[in-house]
């Protein structure tokens, strides 16, 4: 195949190379070179696989907020702390760089008019992705499956702008395919690459009827912005559920102190998230014979002794750590375990409310929890109203010895609800935007954990919620308004603009190039002679 205009021989060489892994550089050699069925074949599989690994890049963004509850679940597991997010990231930008510079040199080899060759080096290291992409997505869909709900959330903050970027995509794509259909002797795959192009872009023309979004709405329609519940106070910040970390959120403007309620072996209740003590002190170093015990199995004197915070600076849970002035890390070093008491001090102090959860449910001491727990929040002399009861055992026992407390639960409404809820506390992915609006109206609070990105917080905020509970504070606090607001009116427009100038460039791309390897087919002499045979007829006439 000889190198057409437009496309210099050594360019040619180069793009050849690096696709085929074959350094040919006589034009006699690559002129018996076609691309055959086989190799669009593998064409279309490599166009596959991109597509494959950006849906998978387009994952691993979306669950990066949760991901500090894999790390968590890695740590528990297998006693080795790491953010697995940078590894995620890493990996998926490997991936999808190699299937993306492997089809950019497809496109360019086709434009060119050289054979699509692909090495066998690349054909495996093809099935290689498709393989790692498709464990990763089985691995969420077994493990994590709470994740695909999140996935469908995200389209509501980036429907739109995907489908800008979609159309935009096939636009350019439309430049290689008029290149193939024109150089191609085969009807039937003309007709049919044809067929298929224009059924995608017509479906992506579409599109927007089936994208809905809370933020596509008037700015006079925008709800007020959703209040902030510190989860574990600010664990960016500080090491979570210590007296800096409440701190640290009372300073983020916060209005909930969200933490976790143990009970020690001696009636004390004090602030742990997990069972055991490993992840959050040096326990391992003080009592190392006892350190696979439960939280609960240490009295109170002991738990003092151990250090709440010097890991926080050690392991790094998040990538704000390193920002931390010299004196707040001298601060962190001297954290130690609160106890409740001290926690509803600062609290009552600092006039935010405070909800947490009771663990563990399953312990055969549970009520006797329950009620030193409600024994230190009587004595702590917090007014009852700015305590949010999330635990669900022994709730009417609650509800009868301290009424004035706020009753949160972790379900949805019932259909036959006795009692009517005024306060809920779920995952952000249990409830649709319709739901919060449902409830808003009831005038029931709707509070929704953990949210940490600022999409995800637009689009909340935008649908109507209460408040959310944050391990990003600083961030949040700092939002005006959501990413992004547009009056339905606006949307339309640019859906029109964009199907618009999309199908333009379409046309001009297969009209330009017909007739650019039109003007490329007719010799210079053959046009000469045309004019001059067209100048002789009107003379003689």
């Amino acid at each position: 195949m000889a190198d057409p205009a437009g496309c210099c021989r050594p360019c040619a060489t180069c793009l050849l190379c690096l696709y085929s892994c074959q350094w040919i550089t006589a034009k006699k050699k690559r002129k018996g070179l076609r691309t055959t069925k086989c190799d669009c074949s593998w064409f279309l599989f490599l166009l596959l696989i991109f597509l494959f690994t950006l849906v998978w890049l387009y994952f691993a963004i979306i669950i990066l907020n949760d991901f500090h509850n894999f790390n968590e679940f890695v740590f528990k597991q297998r006693k080795l702390w790491l953010d697995w997010s940078l590894v995620l990231l890493i990996a998926t930008a490997v991936l999808i760089t190699y299937s993306a510079t492997l089809l950019v040199l497809a496109l360019c080899l086709q434009l060119c008019g050289q054979p699509l060759k692909l090495h066998w080096l690349h054909k495996t290291l093809l099935i290689l992705t498709a393989l790692v992409v498709a464990a990763a997505f089985t691995g969420l869909g077994i493990k994590w499956a709470e994740e695909w709900r999140s996935a469908r959330i995200s389209l509501q903050a980036t429907g739109p702008f995907l489908h800008i970027g979609a159309v935009g995509g096939m636009t350019l794509l439309a430049w290689p395919l008029a290149s193939f259909i024109y150089h191609t002797r085969s009807t039937g795959l003309r007709v049919s690459l044809l067929l298929v192009y224009c059924a995608v872009m017509i479906a992506l023309y579409l599109a927007p009827l089936a994208i809905t979004s809370p933020c596509i709405m008037e700015e006079k329609q925008l709800p007020l912005k959703p209040a902030l519940v510190g989860h574990r106070g600010a664990p960016m910040l500080a090491p979570e559920n210590t007296l800096m970390s409440l701190q640290k959120a009372v300073d983020c403007d916060v209005q909930v102190f969200e933490t976790d309620v143990m009970v020690s072996a001696d009636g004390v209740p004090f602030l742990m998230h997990d069972e055991e003590l490993t992840r959050t002190t040096n326990v391992q170093a003080v009592f190392p014979e006892r350190a696979a015990l439960n939280s609960t199995a240490f009295n109170w004197t002991d738990l003092q002794q151990l250090d709440a915070g010097s890991w926080f600076l050690e392991r790094r849970p998040f990538p704000t750590v390193q920002s931390l002035s010299a004196s707040d890390r001298r601060e962190v070093a001297k954290q130690r375990i609160p106890s409740l008491q001290q926690a509803l001090e600062v609290a009552k102090q600092s006039n935010i409310s405070i909800m947490f959860d009771l663990r563990p449910e399953n312990h055969s001491d549970y009520q006797s929890f329950v009620n030193a727990t409600l024994e230190a929040i009587l004595e702590s002399g917090i007014p009852l109203q700015q305590v949010l009861w999330l635990p669900n055992g022994f709730r009417e026992q609650v509800r009868h010895q301290a009424p004035g407390l706020q009753q949160v639960y972790g379900r949805k409404r019932l259909q036959n609800e006795e009692e009517p809820l005024l306060h809920v506390n779920l995952p952000y992915q249990d409830m649709s935007s319709e739901e919060i609006r449902q409830y808003r109206q009831d005038n029931v609070s709707v509070n929704l954990y953990v949210v940490n990105q600022p999409w995800l917080f637009s689009v909340l905020w935008c649908s109507g919620v209460s408040s959310v509970t944050t391990n990003a504070c600083q961030v949040l606090k700092e939002m005006k308004r959501p990413i992004w607001l547009l009056p339905s009116s606006t949307y339309l427009m640019i859906w029109i603009v964009t199907d618009s100038v999309s199908f333009l460039a379409i046309l001009w791309a297969f009209v330009l190039l017909k007739y650019w390897l039109f003007s490329l087919s007719v010799p210079p002499e053959s046009e000469t002679d045309v004019l001059l045979t067209k100048i002789n007829s009107l003379m003689q006439e």
